[in-house]
């Protein structure tokens, strides 16, 4: 399963999360006086379409983003971050739309890049992705997740060494280290050095959130992903009398 970056970097997404909870109160009171591009700003707009998608209300994101491509039709990243909820809505023809419109604006966009390449691999179109992964990385040799799927990507056509390989490098920026080892670790089980596998899973297990935390919904999923993975390995490893 590919792991999508969301509307923007790990650091910029917090800020922005903390700046939505801060002022929940004192935006919805807006809202619900006016709706007006006079009331709520630009910045009003992208905070509570990220707070609404990671609630899972994708219909209210896909709104807030498409009043804001109409203030801004020329702004790259909104068609991005509209493309990447419409995916996560499951309307992958829109996204990729949107992500497409977004590299005709940008075309050095690397999120864009990498947003497209998750599309093709959910299509079966694994060269596609791989070219989409390479252009994110060219771009912005830092963009961890684009490490990171690159390396799925290699995984599901066989090629194991260099999906070790990017996990590796992905390891080296000090960012979603628990997602990398899961990952890495289910190559190395794959690949059949079990070993490797069981090592990397432990490590993963003491990075990703608790069964009874769900917040952070992508770790949430890797983490019983994960237990799954390593119970199968560890049940094979058992003698059978």
């Amino acid at each position: 399963m590919n792991i999508h970056s969301f509307l923007a970097d790990d650091d910029q997404q917090s800020k922005q999360y903390k700046y939505v909870v801060n002022n929940t109160n004192k935006a919805q009171e807006y809202r619900k006086n006016d709706r007006s591009e006079s009331t709520l700003g630009d910045s009003y707009l992208r905070s509570f379409a990220l707070k609404s998608a990671q609630q899972g209300d994708y219909t209210e994101a896909i709104a807030l983003l498409t009043q804001l491509i109409s203030r801004h039709p020329h702004n790259a990243v909104d068609y991005n971050n509209r493309g990447l909820i419409y995916f996560q809505s499951g309307e992958v023809q829109k996204a990729f739309c949107d992500y497409n419109t977004a590299l005709k604006l940008n075309p050095n966009l690397a999120s864009a890049y990498n947003n497209r390449a998750n599309y093709y691999a959910a299509c079966g179109e694994l060269a596609a992705a791989l070219a989409d992964y390479d252009q994110a990385i060219d771009f912005n040799p830092y963009h961890v997740r684009a490490w990171i799927n690159r390396g799925i990507t290699w995984r599901d056509l066989g090629q194991y060494e260099e999906a070790i390989e990017d996990f590796e490098i992905a390891l080296l920026f000090g960012q979603r280290e628990g997602h990398i080892w899961a990952e890495r670790g289910r190559t190395y089980h794959l690949w059949g050095d079990w070993n490797c596998a069981i090592a990397d899973y432990r490590r993963a297990l003491t990075q990703l959130p608790s069964l009874d935390n769900s917040k952070d919904i992508t770790g949430y999923r890797l983490r019983l992903q994960l237990e799954n993975w390593l119970n199968e390995l560890l049940s094979d490893q058992r003698p059978s009398w």
